[in-house]
């Protein structure tokens, strides 16, 4: 009797006729829309300008224009490779496609974990961001838990419903914050018209100079962390070649100047005072307040469906990259199947949200056996995970660049170009470095000083892994990028 034919324990052969999502169920501002929605300007502003300004000061928007241009080179990248090849998998299909298989495990493994630890804090903070709120204008105090558990199984549910449904909503979400954000920004600049200048804008008050800057830079460029949403929804979307890039252009177009507009307002609506906008919680409330009670409230509104929208547009796009891994065979291939009738990927989206709850769960669990119950709050957890996930997803950007070139020359040399393809990813990969420094070089305080150290670890073993993974299975490589969008 002959041996059955050996197969690896995540079974990565593909079946005959591969899962598919609901192809063309999204139009170019659908994806547009969801892309905006997860990178959450209410959301990212709020909780983010402040430590700008600690790092530096009233300039704090030229931190912005530098991430703006870096967030554009990447833009370029991720637009290359979707016109070429469009795909579900993102930056995982494009590394993979371009250096194998090992290539495309490792990145598929990064690019899951990254998401997931960032995606851990944005479960956190829709739980947390409602429990401020409620403290304070009802002097009601509900730990935040209990939130963010209602707000997660009910952004599961819209998501199970179908890509249309959910992606709407989420659009619907950023429509209205988008309308807040802007009523309030040109309030405060109309009520403080008579002393608008271009202090913000003039190097000569960045905070340390460029150190300050550079400083400030990661903080920036986390602002526009899921602006390469729409392309994890390329299958979904019409006519993905052309779509995909527009809506990535279109989406950091757009989102660049809001964020100019909000820093300036902001920086105006302190009276270009550093010290006071730094000691501020989440100072563009605060300008919101200076203008009328009602805006602060609208703000608050603003703050709390852009976090509803950032948790179904990010897990709807990201768990799509684990989805595709999966189906194409570099993970488990139970995370590749699709609902029968909805077409949406249930178990990747059951995967991606309770290995994030998981993470929430050993944070708390950290905090309570070393005694430091006094920072198990949201806003903590907060900056703690997004800082650690975006190392990971920054590493990944990296790959992404450096892979452009490459895939070009060996794909598609007759259009190759030496700005697209080479100057502008490289420039990409050198504004990357900048961040990843910053976020990696000694002295940091604790938890922040091990993150480093955590991410190295999470790259060595997905390299081991992927190594053992393709050699159990050497066909692996061929099957990257196998499911393209448009075919």
């Amino acid at each position: 009797m002959s041996e059955a034919p050996h197969v690896p324990f995540t079974e990565t052969k593909l079946p005959e006729s591969p899962e598919r999502l609901h192809r063309g169920a999204l139009r170019l501002i659908d994806i547009s829309a969801s892309t905006m929605a997860n990178i959450g300007p209410a959301y990212s502003f709020m909780f983010g300008f402040g430590l700008l300004v600690i790092t530096a000061g009233i300039a704090a928007p030229l931190t912005i224009v530098a991430a703006i241009v870096a967030i554009a080179l990447l833009g370029n990248t991720l637009s290359q490779f979707s016109r070429a090849h469009p795909s579900t998998g993102g930056f995982i299909t494009f590394v993979g496609k371009t250096f194998g298989g090992t290539s495309a495990v490792t990145t598929a493994l990064l690019a899951g974990a990254g998401y997931i630890v960032a995606i851990s804090s944005v479960l956190v903070i829709a739980g947390g961001f409602f429990q401020i709120l409620l403290q304070y204008y009802f002097n009601v105090s509900v730990p935040w838990i209990i939130f963010s558990v209602l707000f997660t199984a009910g952004a599961m549910v819209m998501m199970f419903r179908g890509v249309a449904v959910s992606t709407k909503l989420a659009g619907f979400f950023f429509a209205f914050e988008l309308a807040v954000l802007l009523v309030v920004a040109i309030a405060t600049l109309i009520m403080n018209g008579g002393h608008l200048s271009f202090a913000p804008f003039e190097p000569k008050n960045i905070t340390n100079g460029f150190s300050g800057l550079a400083a400030g830079f990661p903080l920036a460029v986390y602002l526009f962390i899921g602006w390469e949403n729409s392309a994890a929804l390329a299958e979904e979307t019409d006519n993905p070649r052309r779509n995909v890039p527009r809506a990535v252009f279109l989406s950091i177009g757009l989102m660049a100047v809001t964020y100019l507009i909000l820093a300036y307002s902001t920086v105006t609506g302190f009276h270009y005072n550093g010290t006071a906008l730094a000691n501020s919680e989440i100072p563009f409330i605060s300008v919101a307040h200076a203008v009328a009670g009602w805006l602060a409230f609208f703000a608050y509104m603003a703050g709390m469906t852009s976090t509803l929208g950032v948790l179904i547009a990010a897990v709807n796009s990201q768990c799509r990259l684990i989805f595709n891994a999966g189906r194409e065979g570099l993970l488990p291939r139970w995370i590749g199947r699709v609902h029968p009738v909805r077409r949406t990927p249930v178990n990747a989206i059951i995967t991606f949200v309770t290995l994030a709850s998981v993470i929430v769960a050993i944070w708390a669990l950290g905090h309570l056996i070393g005694g430091h119950t006094n920072s198990l709050d949201a806003l903590n957890f907060f900056f703690e995970s997004s800082t650690m996930g975006t190392i990971l997803i920054l590493v990944v950007y990296f790959l992404g660049n450096l892979a452009l070139p490459f895939f070009y020359r060996k794909f598609r040399p007759q259009e190759f170009s030496v700005v697209k393809h080479v100057i502008l990813p490289v420039l990409g990969m050198a504004a990357i470095a900048v961040p990843v420094y910053y976020l990696c070089k000694p002295g940091q305080p604790d938890p922040y000083d091990w993150f480093p150290y955590a991410a190295l670890a999470v790259v060595v073993l997905s390299i081991i892994y992927a190594t053992w993974l393709v050699r159990r299975d050497p066909g692996l490589g061929d099957r990257v990028g196998s499911i393209v969008a448009d075919e």
